[in-house]
């Protein structure tokens, strides 16, 4: 059964830092991209970051330079941490992962970081 397993969300202030993980299981997941998406209430859902199954990273213009993903084999972990938070970060941040080439896209229930003073 695969599952991805988000956490690390929460309330903060606009400048401070979260780290959101997400644990993978049911797939082999060294041989997946993983991603992180996000979603404000009325918006679609967007594509945050990814990096690849060989550890390379792409980042979404808004959040280059503040957000950094990575990634633990060993452990089955994709990571995001989030720096200099701004209000216009506020979504709900989803883990995905996906196996392009067999048409393989995964989902997590999805982790809420809201950033208010």
């Amino acid at each position: 059964q695969v599952q991805l397993v988000e956490s690390g969300g929460g309330l903060v202030q606009p400048g401070e830092s979260l780290r959101l993980s997400c644990v993978a299981s049911g797939f082999t997941f060294s041989m997946y991209a993983m991603n992180w998406y996000r979603q404000a209430p009325g918006k679609e859902r967007e594509l945050v970051a990814t990096i690849t199954s060989r550890g390379n990273t792409n980042y979404a213009d808004s959040v280059k330079g503040r957000f950094t993903i990575s990634r633990d084999s060993a452990k089955s972990t994709v990571s995001l941490q989030v720096n200099s938070l701004k209000p216009e970060d506020t979504a709900v941040y989803y883990c995905n992962a996906r196996r392009a080439a067999m048409s393989l896209s995964y989902w997590g229930q999805g982790t809420q970081v809201t950033v208010s003073s």
